[in-house]
């Protein structure tokens, strides 16, 4: 029995390199859109992915396995192989005749069969004919630890199964295995590689179709689970999405939670009071929508009623009886202060106000004027009191910051008026003070002050009231002209009354 030297393995081909004017490759589609481009809904990407991802596992499970299918199978032929020696070693003339030795190498589907003990090698039935060996494999160390946590022995015999499927038909492969306890005493056999090729073809493809039905069960039984647990829920939240989009002022179609205490149970609650309170602010947008629309009709014959209210005021002045000198000031005060709500209500209903043109401006000469148009310097009802430096300056828009002063102002007195209980001259001072490039505005009132209840939406719009028939705008108003000025207005904290400060930032340029 003789052995050709083993050929080396053939070098893996390499694709040509592309021309540099190929035609450009498409652009790579984004991870979760590489199935197929046939529109697909999320149950049907969830069946194919489940059932691709179980066959990418039996894939994984099928090389080991087939490798080991390889090693059985060998270790069989090995077998078959010491039966057949022995039952030629048990002739009483010790030669095997030509018909019995073809017969014990058919049956163990071998070619040629030769022992070694205690370093002597005999061969126990030799080949028909002249053969070439093309390749050598030793099972010893398989056969003797079983199966091995060596990864790279185990990677090297799944690569032999691998290459037996590219082989050719007509191979001759030469298989050592022991033959008993010692390690020197084995068994070699020269058998032809294409019975094992067709052998681990039939496996492949009964490993093969099991894995499909497997893969297509499994991938059933899961898709309706998770289709019942999560598309379906998802696919209620999407719909309902879609639907209150088209019309979301509906009540109707406000999602209702399913009561289920997982994450889609929280977000359908969550999603149903994100909901209702959309349509709660749409209803309140349409209403004051609407509002501003009347306001807007109504509101030039009332400024012009007031106006003509004004000028008949303004001649009661003439009249020296004691008591219209007493009562027409306030009067008069009164209509200006209803024509400047108007004024404001229209201003607050445009889109946005002007953009701010900020100056640096002395800040106690706007206060005073402010003061004079309130008409406090000339009632005796309130004091108006101003401690602030000559000197001091501030950079904002003159009209807008004049505006928010009045607005403070205005609500200060309004609140001092309005109470009842009061027992003392109502007084109102404005302060000032610059830290830096910050300068502080606070307004003080020694009314009855702001309600806790008025104190979450104070600088909203209809909301923020703090008395009964008021609007809240004034505080709307002067938050959003302080804001647009890149400043901010807030409440302070006060045992008596109410302290509003005003907070407004240089511009980087005034440094």
């Amino acid at each position: 029995m003789s052995q050709d030297t083993n050929d080396p393995e053939p070098k893996a081909a390499t694709a040509p390199a592309a021309p540099r004017d190929a035609v450009a490759a498409p652009p790579v589609r984004k991870w979760g859109n590489f199935l197929p481009r046939i529109s697909l809904g999320l149950p049907g990407k969830l069946l194919v992915l489940t059932a691709l991802f179980i066959l990418l596992t039996e894939i994984l499970i099928f090389l080991p396995s087939v490798a080991s299918y390889r090693i059985n199978w060998l270790n069989d032929r090995l077998i078959a192989a010491q039966i057949s020696a022995r039952a030629a070693e048990a002739l009483p003339s010790g030669t095997v005749p030509p018909a019995l030795r073809s017969e014990l190498l058919r049956t163990a589907l071998v070619r040629a069969i030769a022992i070694r003990r205690s370093g002597a090698r005999r061969l126990i039935l030799p080949p028909v004919q002249e053969i070439t060996i093309d390749e050598s494999f030793d099972l010893r160390e398989r056969q003797r630890v079983g199966f091995s946590n060596d990864l790279a022995l185990n990677l090297s015999q799944i690569r032999d199964a691998l290459r037996v499927y590219m082989s050719d038909d007509d191979r001759n492969i030469r298989i050592i295995g022991l033959q008993g306890p010692r390690f020197d005493d084995t068994i070699e056999v020269v058998m032809p590689e294409e019975p094992l090729k067709r052998a681990m073809q039939r496996y492949s493809m009964n490993i093969f179709w099991i894995s499909i039905l497997i893969a297509m069960g499994t991938a059933a039984l899961v898709y309706f689970a998770i289709n019942a647990l999560l598309v379906k829920p998802m696919l209620r939240l999407s719909r309902n999405m879609v639907q209150y989009g088209e019309n979301p002022e509906d009540p109707g179609r406000i999602i209702t939670p399913s009561g289920r205490f997982d994450e889609i149970g929280r977000a359908e609650t969550e999603l149903a009071q994100m909901q209702r309170q959309l349509s709660q602010l749409l209803l309140q947008k349409n209403r004051l929508a609407q509002l501003g629309l009347a306001v807007s009709k109504i509101n030039h014959d009332l400024r012009n009623m007031l106006a003509n209210a004004q000028l008949i005021s303004d001649r009661l002045t003439s009249i020296e009886d004691p008591t219209v000198q007493k009562f027409a000031p306030k009067l008069i005060a009164s209509l200006d202060r209803a024509i400047a709500f108007c004024n404001d209500t229209l201003k607050f209903g445009r889109a946005e106000e002007a953009a701010p043109r900020r100056e640096m401006l002395p800040l106690k000469a706007l206060v005073d004027e402010v003061a004079e148009g309130l008409g406090v310097l000339h009632d005796g009802s309130i004091t108006w009191t101003t401690t602030i430096d000559q000197n001091l300056r501030i950079d904002a828009d003159r009209d807008h910051l004049f505006r928010i002063l009045s607005n403070l102002g205005r609500n200060a007195i309004q609140a001092i008026e309005s109470d009842a209980e009061r027992k003392h001259q109502g007084e109102i001072s404005v302060t000032a003070n610059r830290d830096g490039r910050m300068v502080s505005v606070d307004v003080r009132d020694n009314g009855p002050g702001v309600p806790a209840r008025a104190r979450e939406k104070l600088f909203q719009a209809f909301q923020g009231s703090t008395k009964k028939g008021g609007t809240g705008l004034g505080l709307a108003i002067a938050a959003e002209l302080a804001a647009a000025q890149g400043g901010r207005l807030e409440l302070l904290d006060s045992e008596r009354g109410a302290v509003f400060r005003l907070e407004i930032q240089d511009r980087a340029q005034q440094d």
